[in-house]
């Protein structure tokens, strides 16, 4: 069963993840049918509503659930577009630190882990891409 497509909700949606630079780095795949229904429903549909909560707000939001409900695969790929999209490093950490008084202390440590593993590594990638330009 093929799902449906949508073309202007589908080009809403990549637009999003290109900004969040999901295009670029994806993780572990799944199928294309689940892939179009995310990137035309959850991004075309629902994160391009930018008229009351910016596409920033929602990417911490989105951040916030994903500490709590220590979704790890998924936190290390927001954690990415949440920085694309310029969320500082330090504004992240607050939202761990006001989180994990509801959604545990283990669930923070992991979340700050995984931060900060995530920015090394983009911080990384970053200097290898401006040594390539030089």
């Amino acid at each position: 069963m093929t799902y449906k497509i949508n073309k202007d909700k589908r080009e809403k949606g990549m637009l999003i993840l290109k900004k969040m630079g999901f295009l670029e780095k994806s993780g572990t795949p799944i199928s294309k049918d689940f892939m179009d229904h995310i990137i035309q429903m959850l991004f075309g549909e629902i994160w391009s509503r930018e008229d009351v909560i910016s596409l920033q707000e929602r990417s911490l939001i989105t951040l916030t659930a994903l500490v709590a409900l220590n979704r790890e695969k998924e936190l290390k790929m927001h954690i990415r577009g949440a920085r694309n999209l310029g969320i500082s490093k330090e504004k992240i950490e607050e939202m761990i630190l006001h989180v994990s008084h509801y959604s545990g202390f283990p669930t923070g440590v992991s979340a700050n882990q995984t931060l900060n593993d995530v920015w090394a590594q983009m911080d990384k990638e970053q200097k290898k891409e401006q040594e390539q330009a030089t």
